[in-house]
């Protein structure tokens, strides 16, 4: 199967790298993240398989975003838009335009389904789930 862009492995490690750098300095995304995170490494790889699985249909990653996210218990609905605006960042710094672009729109569709999954869990907790 073809990848779904233009983009090399070693491009999607770096893309990676630079996005949990600025994760790890963020004032409100450092403490949610440093919560779940003790290894740095391992957490860069475990997501750089799934974007390898993602965009260049690579076998190696072995989990449920859903799941995980909404098992964090401290991950909210507005922490998506903090997520994907460094994400972009980091896209922008690291990859040609049409690369970036084209990462960015799958990021924010995976984003978007994980935004509604937690915030159909928040709402769960004081009424019907959301259905926007």
């Amino acid at each position: 199967m073809d990848p779904r862009f233009d983009i090399t492995e070693a491009e999607i490690a770096r893309t990676v790298a630079v996005f949990y750098g600025a994760v790890r300095r963020h004032e409100v995304l450092a403490p949610i993240f440093a919560e779940h995170v003790g290894d740095w490494a391992a957490h860069e790889d475990r997501i750089t398989a799934f974007w390898k699985g993602a965009i260049l249909h690579k076998a190696g990653y072995n989990g449920s975003p859903m799941r995980a996210h909404l098992s964090a218990g401290n991950v909210r609905p507005e922490h998506f838009e903090i997520w994907l605006a460094l994400f972009d960042e980091a896209l922008r710094r690291t990859l040609p335009p049409w690369s970036a672009r084209a990462w960015s729109q799958m990021a924010h569709r995976i984003g978007q389904g994980l935004r509604a999954g937690v915030q159909n869990i928040d709402a769960g907790r004081a009424g019907p789930p959301v259905l926007r």
